[in-house]
């Protein structure tokens, strides 16, 4: 019989796997998906503790959820292994053929595994059970704003703002597109009715004079990129995280929390909490970062380099389609560290072997190596940094992304999880 934390786990990386294999996912939309697969593996077993609570009366619109019969009996891993195989499917209903009978043959795999010995009426029940909540949240999921938002990644028809310091579609670009991905993302719901109301950070203002703290946002990404190490290179690209490549920056912060789950064994529930928590942080992050992009719409340095200090450069790393202020790499990380570290502790060493076995870039002369850390937060710093190596964030995006990061994260936390 599989420990409850290798349940949790296997459905975690399989997550992390659709969220790599799937076309046109976005790290909005991944964001997003993981904060209803996170949130749904916590409400199918919630009611296995008298410890926890269920959070789904203290989010944006979503009520109470439908509770188990009194006095009957489930099996949890069971409930959770339904849940999570029900709201993976309906979420990405566009994935692959190949990826929908990967999510069938795990939950066929697990449920074989969990139903030995049990009367057949507890297993039927326990299933249904995990499908009720699945079905629940992904009703409360079309109404967010976000509901199959790949169907419309990039706006062809906005017209950005023309003035000084506005972003410009990029030439050295990371996709085909010259379109802003997702530009009314902000308007999204967010999961906490509170993340909606957090302060947009702070800006410092556009100023070409040398002199100015907006110029030297940009020599300093300027000077950085012409004195790279080759440790700050291959964090550069560590980090990159491109779409249908890899899982995106939030799926990268689902697989960390995958690692402290498989290092530490805790409880069903623990497990739950854990990807709720952080899958909750990470959507509402993103949201947020999607609607300053927009209020702001901040050129990246690629523009400004150019116009400014030196016609010819050219960054480190292919800028992005979409506007620059705050980071999301910033904004999310920070969000896990913040989450993950009070989960399990200020000092957690961890190797992030995500990346290993990919084609070394031969344009920039990197292999993937794995990368080590000693605690949540050095691995968000180091995000955060990799977009500065990189040449496509200034000092600015990446400071107030950890910053607003931080505070949503502490949102999410500060619910009612336990009684």
């Amino acid at each position: 019989m599989p420990k409850d934390y290798e349940l949790a786990a296997a459905w975690a990386d399989m997550t992390v796997y659709i969220l790599k294999t799937t076309p046109a996912n976005s790290p909005t939309f991944a964001s997003r998906s993981l904060g209803y697969i996170g949130l749904t593996m916590y409400e199918s077993v919630v009611n296995s503790s008298t410890a926890y609570r269920s959070v789904a009366t203290q989010l944006n619109g979503l009520g109470a959820l439908p509770i188990p019969g009194k006095d009957l009996q489930y099996n949890w891993q069971i409930c959770l292994n339904a849940a999570q195989a029900a709201i993976i499917r309906n979420i990405y209903i566009q994935t692959s053929d190949d990826n929908k009978r990967k999510i069938d043959s795990l939950e066929k795999s697990f449920l074989k595994r969990y139903s030995g010995g049990i009367d057949q009426s507890v297993v039927n029940r326990s299933v249904a059970y995990g499908k009720t909540i699945a079905a629940a949240i992904f009703e409360w999921s079309k109404n967010d704003g976000g509901h199959r938002g790949y169907l419309n990644n990039f706006d062809k028809k906005l017209i950005p703002p023309q003035k000084p310091g506005c972003w410009q579609p990029p030439l050295y670009a990371q996709t085909f597109s010259h379109f802003p991905l997702h530009p009314h993302w902000g308007k999204n719901r967010t999961f906490l009715a509170q993340d909606s109301a957090v302060a947009a950070p702070v800006f410092v203002s556009y100023d070409t004079a040398p002199s100015s703290g907006y110029y030297q946002q940009f020599i300093q990404v300027y000077e950085k990129n012409k004195l790279l190490s080759q440790d700050e290179k291959e964090a550069a690209i560590w980090w990159s995280d491109d779409p249908e490549v890899t899982p995106t920056p939030p799926g990268h912060s689902y697989y960390l929390a995958t690692i402290a789950i498989r290092k530490t064994q805790p409880s069903l529930i623990k497990c739950g909490e854990t990807y709720a928590k952080l899958g909750i942080a990470l959507a509402d992050a993103f949201r947020n970062c999607w609607k300053w992009k927009y209020q702001f719409y901040s050129e990246r340095a690629n523009t400004f380099v150019t116009q400014h200090i030196d016609a010819r450069w050219e960054s480190f790393w292919p800028d992005p389609p979409f506007p620059a202020f705050p980071s999301g790499h910033a904004i999310q990380a920070a969000a896990m560290a913040t989450v993950l570290t009070d989960l399990y502790g200020d000092s957690f060493s961890f190797t992030d072997s995500l990346h290993v076995g990919r084609p070394r870039d031969e344009i920039r002369n990197v292999d993937f190596k794995e990368r080590h850390f000693n605690s949540f937060w050095q691995a968000a710093n180091e995000t955060a940094n990799s977009r500065f190596y990189g040449g496509i964030h200034i000092p600015q995006d990446n400071e107030r992304g950890i910053e607003k990061g931080k505070e949503i994260a502490k949102n999410v936390i500060g619910l009612e999880w336990k009684n």
